[in-house]
């Protein structure tokens, strides 16, 4: 079976609050994103990588390819306004009609390899399966002017790659974009498809502020 990962990169890093969108900033001498390619590379041989940039960085990227000697094979698309938009954009890149895809987000570089394959085997049974970890801290619900604890044992955070059929996936985003559609679960979900969880790694951290990329460059040191 054909597997095909779309790996979504659309920050502009306001929120890192540098010049340099996050998923180009370096750590360990190659650009975030870099690293998350190499890591599909190395958990899948022969996948088909699709990467989702927004047009004005495509040049750039390019050059940090030049820079750093990667030769790695990948498509690049230009994304959307919104994600949703981001990930129909990398759908249209794929030529295929059956097979798996996966949907990344570029600035989680040390998604585990086992967790990749693993995600996509339960996709393949499923339909449709993404990562989750334990919540860990004490979890209260806001009411009003309160606030009640809540069952953490009941909860998981989600992270990526998310898999999915490729034809319920593409029948997925034929729907009109909702402000609902907070991830590619939710947007398969509201065709009534159930998403199958399997045990992701406490690592596969989204690097989105400095704090992160504190985290990020001890892992890698």
């Amino acid at each position: 079976m054909k597997r095909h990962a779309i790996i979504v990169a659309g920050g502009k890093g306001l929120r890192m609050g540098a010049e340099m969108p996050k998923q180009f900033i370096t750590v360990g001498h190659r650009p975030v994103l870099m690293h998350t390619l190499e890591a599909f590379a190395a958990a899948m041989p022969g996948i088909n990588l699709v990467l989702v940039l927004p047009e004005e960085h495509i040049p750039f990227w390019r050059e940090l390819c030049d820079t750093h000697g990667c030769q790695l094979a990948h498509t690049i698309v230009a994304g959307g306004s919104t994600r949703f938009h981001s990930v129909a954009s990398g759908l249209k890149a794929i030529a295929d009609t059956e097979g798996l895809v996966a949907v990344h987000d570029g600035v989680r570089p040390f998604v585990a390899h086992e967790v990749i394959r693993r995600t996509f085997e339960a996709a393949a049974a499923s339909g449709a399966a993404l990562p989750v970890v334990p919540v860990v801290e004490t979890l209260r619900e806001l009411q009003g002017s309160s606030s009640a604890t809540r069952d953490r044992s009941r909860y998981r955070l989600v992270q990526t790659p998310q898999v999915f059929s490729l034809s319920l996936l593409r029948r997925a985003y034929e729907q009109p974009w909702r402000d609902t559609f907070t991830d590619d679960a939710s947007v398969v979900e509201a065709l009534g498809h159930p998403i199958a969880l399997v045990e992701g790694n406490r690592e596969n951290i989204k690097i989105t502020t400095p704090f992160d990329l504190t985290i990020a460059k001890a892992l890698l040191a």
